[in-house]
């Protein structure tokens, strides 16, 4: 059986992991992807009554579910299934339901404090880190939580202050040194997210799988000049016969930001 490939994205909170995790389900072609959300791994705190729970520090790396992650991780690495938990944000409890889901040749973990667990990081083929500036992330934080989770801007605001800054700065952003590549903004950096789909199609092949499940990702062309935040204008252009090709763009690399490891 071919050695199935473990990619974790991590990043502070309303980041683009989730694109980011969404983009290489994209380039896949005709296999499986296996995504688990550190988020649907809060401890269960259904025995504690509404405003203790509310009280919990959520941004902490004790608030996860560490041993039920790994468990599951190792279940889908060894070609199992498994039942994602479902947490109610708006509860800060979980639900009775749960989510199954199926191996694939590669499965993605996401979430905030993904490359602060040793044992996490352990089960990596692949580490990545979402950059993103932390006035767009708080923007996209209170939309989200206003719109999904039922919350108050003040709510949010008061819980950002709080508990989410700090613990970015205390573990979140120390663990981007854990990073094999680190990516700008997101799965909106074509440029990062071609150059990731091909390294995962060389470590499936380098590990027996099928490399050939990552599709063509074609490059959009945009109209010179042209700007999209954190993700610059590729034009591809042919080359002169029998001439060597030029090389790679200082700009193209350095929006990857790649780490030789």
């Amino acid at each position: 059986m071919a050695k199935r490939v473990l990619i974790g994205i991590a990043g502070g909170t309303a980041s683009g992991k989730t694109l980011v995790a969404s983009r290489i389900h994209e380039a896949m072609a005709t296999r499986d992807v296996a995504i688990l959300r550190q988020d649907s791994y809060y401890r269960d705190l259904t025995g504690l009554d509404a405003p203790t729970r509310s009280r919990q520090n959520f941004d902490h790396p004790d608030a996860f579910d560490i041993p039920l992650l790994v468990e599951h991780l190792e279940s889908l690495l060894g070609g199992g299934e498994v039942d994602e938990p479902i947490y109610d944000f708006t509860r800060h409890a979980r639900t009775p339901e749960t989510r199954r889901i199926r191996s694939g040749p590669v499965v993605v973990v996401e979430g905030i404090m993904v490359l602060v667990e040793p044992r996490l990081r352990e089960l990596m083929d692949i580490k990545i880190y979402v950059d993103t500036d932390p006035d767009v992330r708080l923007m996209r934080r209170i939309r989200r939580d206003v719109q999904e989770r039922g919350r108050t801007v003040e709510s949010v605001l008061d819980q950002y202050e709080g508990s989410v800054r700090p613990m970015h700065q205390q573990f979140v952003e120390p663990s981007k040194r854990h990073a094999d590549v680190i990516i700008p903004e997101g799965g909106d950096n074509r440029v990062a997210v071609d150059l990731l789909t091909t390294k995962i199609a060389a470590v499936l092949a380098m590990a027996g799988g099928a490399g050939s499940a990552i599709a063509d990702s074609p490059r959009t062309t945009e109209p010179a000049g042209s700007t999209g935040p954190g993700r610059p204008t590729v034009k591809p252009e042919a080359e002169p016969a029998n001439q060597p090709a030029e090389p790679v763009a200082r700009e193209e690399v350095k929006d990857a930001r790649l780490q030789n490891r």
